[in-house]
């Protein structure tokens, strides 16, 4: 009887101890969202009063109601574009390689945990490395490569392990099928194996490009200007981008630019959700068409 009575006690206190652990988990949730709630609904309530067209057709301004963010809205497009052009191929083709190529070694665990180590880095540290390396060490100066540059640092990490995992969610059987109907190695991976993973692989990607969109750590490491009254025409010219002219706005004392700042941010969120939409709606749509 008083063995039944102590397993009766000690599932009572687990199934309490269970309880509580789900309230806690729920109510930091709660914090969690209402802060940001709070948060956004201030950005709105400040800021899209003046979320108009002379916003995004106006160059940044001393005079608040002249003042928009065309150059920091063109400049940021120009950013992700190449950023993209820079980070896709070189970071799925590295998972592809780490994948499907090098045999589980402890090399090959070396630069896993490497790159999962990096994935964690603030991005402050790669706008040092930007600015020691693209800046001055290759002469970029504060041209737009040297964004995109420093900001595919940030986000190629964060591909190459998105990328991996789409990869390995691939079953083997659809490898072992197609070596055994005679097709390479490449042939399989280019055929059956790339196909099936894009949506996860698109959706990493995507994900890390809206990450890239919303960085300005390094950018203010490498010296993006804060003001900016054309826009980029090459490469090499300088630029600016979204989250240097919002901090620009925040950092002066007239309420008029933090309601600009305010403004923005919405633009930027715009884009952020705009993207991740995206992501969602590429994955949905190659999904449907993926049968295991």
């Amino acid at each position: 009887m008083s063995t039944s009575t102590e397993i009766r006690e000690q599932v009572r206190t687990r199934q309490w101890m269970d309880r509580a652990f789900a309230w806690l988990c729920g109510g930091a949730t709660l914090v969690s969202v209402s802060i940001l709630v709070m948060l956004i609904g201030k950005i709105v309530i400040e800021g899209v009063a003046r979320v108009n067209w002379q916003l995004l057709t106006s160059f940044p301004s001393r005079f608040p109601e002249q003042a928009g963010v065309k150059s920091a809205l063109v400049g940021s497009l120009w950013l992700i574009v190449l950023t993209a052009f820079i980070s896709v191929g070189v970071g799925v083709g590295a998972a592809v390689y780490l994948e499907e190529y090098v045999p589980k070694t402890r090399i090959r665990g070396l630069i896993q945990t490497n790159i999962a180590n990096l994935a964690g880095v603030p991005s402050i540290v790669y706008g040092i490395l930007g600015l020691g390396l693209f800046v001055r060490a290759i002469s970029l100066q504060q041209s737009l490569i040297a964004g995109a540059l420093t900001l595919s640092l940030v986000i190629l990490p964060i591909i190459i392990m998105a990328s991996q995992e789409s990869l390995r969610a691939v079953p083997d059987s659809i490898r072992h099928a197609s070596y055994a109907l005679g097709a390479t190695r490449w042939q399989t991976i280019r055929h059956q194996v790339l196909p099936a993973s894009i949506p996860g692989i698109m959706t990493g990607v995507i994900l890390a490009l809206s990450r890239a969109l919303g960085e300005a750590a390094p950018l203010v490491m490498i010296g993006a200007l804060n003001y900016v009254a054309f826009l980029p025409q090459g490469l090499r010219d300088p630029f600016t981008a979204l989250p240097i002219q919002i901090f620009n706005w925040t950092s002066r004392p007239q309420p008029e630019f933090h309601e600009l700042a305010a403004a923005a941010i919405l633009v930027l969120l715009a884009m952020l959700l705009g993207m991740n939409a995206i992501a969602v709606f590429v994955r949905y749509r190659y999904a449907k068409h993926i049968r295991w």
